[in-house]
């Protein structure tokens, strides 16, 4: 019965599928019913991978005991610069990279993670936290074990009844990737919230398929492409998807308020719902 599929990003790796779909259903619904469609909850399935990143014999109480000097050369500290850039090019309170006489440690990775503590965006995150999202972006890219996990994960909460996928933040970058590995799939809607695939250095040119000529491939199962970003979502640091993977996909700017990556308000906005409602055929608001 499942004519949609979710799949998560980032930092989900102590809940499951269950757990994580009675979080976001109801944001679910409520795009789609603002948008005219209707959506039951039996025709939703979560794509789950998050427990692929729990630690494993972990001794100590809360998150593993990380710091600044935990975070890897390469994509993880390229990764948490970037979000601060972002971070103190939308928020006034954030000191950006160049206000190092307002942060008191000259060490770099250390200067970028005080930084963010101050960003709304990254409101509720402690700097352990932060490390390890990072390491999990880091991870999928690097262990080519894990990667095809994940993979398999998400493809596994297919079936033939699924007609649309609605992945957030790194999800974007598996699902794109799966699909792209899988052209035998029958025709999908793909819709992306807050998606950094575009990011060329950090993501974009580790995607496989690689991109060619700066140019990613169109994933063939798929029919129709709408990506949603909010202006201020660090993540999805480039916010249109198109330039690079084709005039076929639909960008679209919504506002999230304060949260901007959260995938709640991502999910709550009209935009998001007419998309969903018109690929399940239904009646869809003004877009």
């Amino acid at each position: 019965m499942t004519r949609l599929v979710l799949l998560h990003g980032i930092g989900q790796q102590v809940k499951g599928p269950q757990t994580l779909l009675a979080d976001w259903y109801p944001a679910l619904a409520d795009g789609v019913t603002l948008a005219g469609g209707t959506l039951e909850r039996q025709e939703v399935a979560m794509g789950f991978y998050g427990d692929l990143f729990r630690p494993v014999r972990h001794r100590g109480l809360g998150e593993p005991d990380l710091d600044a000097s935990d975070i890897e050369d390469g994509l993880e500290r390229d990764l948490l610069l970037a979000w601060w850039e972002a971070a103190a090019q939308e928020e006034s309170q954030v000191p950006g990279p160049d206000a190092a006489a307002r942060i008191r440690t000259p060490y770099l990775i250390q200067r970028a993670l005080d930084a963010l503590s101050h960003s709304a965006f990254f409101a509720g995150l402690g700097e352990r936290l932060l490390i390890s999202d990072a390491g999990q972006v880091r991870r999928y890219f690097t262990e080519p074990d894990l990667r095809a996990a994940i993979r398999t994960r998400f493809l596994h909460a297919l079936t033939d009844r699924t007609e649309v996928i609605v992945a957030h933040s790194l999800g974007t970058v598996v699902a794109y990737e799966a699909l792209c590995a899988h052209p035998e799939l029958p025709d999908l809607t793909l819709i992306t919230l807050g998606s950094p695939l575009a990011v060329r250095g950090l993501i974009l040119d580790r995607l496989v398929p690689a991109p060619h000529g700066g140019l990613g491939r169109w994933p063939a199962p798929v029919k129709r492409w709408t990506n949603l970003a909010d202006q201020g979502d660090v993540v999805a640091l480039a916010k249109e998807l198109a330039p690079v993977f084709g005039a076929r996909v639909t960008d679209v700017l919504v506002h999230n308020g304060a949260k901007a990556h959260d995938v709640r308000p991502y999910l709550t906005a009209r935009e998001t719902g007419h998309a969903i409602a018109v690929a399940l055929g239904g009646t869809a608001g003004r877009h």
